[in-house]
């Protein structure tokens, strides 16, 4: 990868899923291969209900950075000094499969991250990544079939949860599509996950705490 494209970059709470409520570094890579990011293109776009803003590089601490060991440097400038525990950064998008590499898990394992990813699923995973998260979208062809994590936002048609249940991952995760229906799909999540079990139910806590 000649340079790395960054929408922004932040200190944070994880606030939905497994690692829920554990301290992160937020790298949010620029670019998906299932919407532009254009509100002009959204008609058009596999993923139509997408609330990210990853087009550019213009957020919080975004921009290009021109080889892995930077990136990883800046990764790690915002770990608190003082702070204990094993680093932790979350690498998303858009999608971060699009530039994600061995040469970028390798410098941040290097600054002593533990390297997640938050990833729609259809393209291969660079080796050495310590936890994935797959986000299945309807209408497209997974690639990862195991990780740490599926977490499916719900409902979609098209991507119902017992397509993806023979998957081998540890959890499994309902989570409430956001919009102006949300009180109607979590109440339809909690009970899908009441009446199959193998499903728990996710929300995305740093929405109701207003954190980044």
């Amino acid at each position: 990868m000649s340079s790395y494209k960054v929408k922004e970059m932040f200190y944070t709470l994880q606030g939905e899923g497994a690692q829920m409520g554990r301290a992160s570094v937020f790298l949010r890579f620029s670019g998906c291969n299932l919407w532009s990011g254009r509100e002009e293109d959204r008609h058009k776009a596999i993923c139509k209900f997408c609330d990210t803003d990853f087009w550019g590089t213009d957020g919080v601490n975004g921009g290009r950075f021109e080889t892995p060991e930077i990136l990883a440097a800046a990764v790690a400038s915002h770990w608190p000094k003082q702070a204990g525990g094993r680093k932790y950064v979350v690498c998303t998008g858009g999608e971060p499969m699009l530039q994600l590499d061995e040469a970028l898990v390798k410098a941040l394992h290097q600054q002593g991250f533990e390297i997640a990813v938050e990833t729609n699923g259809t393209l291969e995973p660079p080796e050495g990544l310590d936890w994935i998260c797959v986000s299945p979208k309807a209408n497209t062809d997974l690639v990862i079939l195991s990780g740490q994590e599926l977490k499916l936002v719900y409902p979609q048609v098209g991507a119902e949860p017992s397509l993806f249940e023979h998957l081998d991952f540890e959890h499994f995760f309902l989570q409430p599509m956001d919009g102006p229906n949300i009180e109607e799909t979590t109440q339809k999540c909690l009970n899908y996950c009441l009446q199959h079990p193998k499903w728990r139910l996710s929300l995305q806590t740093h929405k109701i705490l207003d954190i980044p």
